[in-house]
């Protein structure tokens, strides 16, 4: 069974940094993309980063430039780094695993941040 667990989420103030993680269970880690996600209150849910399976990198224009996003083979997890934080990007932040090899998506519970002074 495909466990993702993020976390890394709490209180930050603006222009302060999180580093979220996405950790996965029960998949053949190597053979999956990840994307991280977010959704704000009464806002539909947006995709933020994605990496995929080789590592190749993509970020939304909304973040470029102060989120990277990153991934640990040996770990099993993926790394969202957020720099200068800003109150519109609060939202409860998921991850998103695509297994390339029984071809399913699977969704992890998400972790919340919240950018407040």
């Amino acid at each position: 069974q495909v466990q993702l667990v993020e976390s890394g989420g709490g209180l930050v103030q603006p222009g302060g940094s999180l580093r979220l993680s996405c950790a996965a269970s029960g998949t053949i880690f190597d053979q999956s993309a990840v994307g991280w996600y977010r959704q704000a209150p009464g806002k539909q849910r947006d995709k933020v980063a994605h990496i995929s399976r080789f590592g190749t990198p993509h970020i939304a224009d909304s973040v470029k430039g102060r989120f990277t996003i990153s991934r640990d083979n040996v770990k099993n997890t993926v790394y969202l780094q957020m720099t200068n934080l800003k109150p519109e990007d609060t939202a409860n932040y998921s991850c998103n695993l695509y297994d390339f090899v029984n071809r399913r998506e699977h969704w992890g519970q998400g972790t919340q941040v919240t950018v407040a002074s």
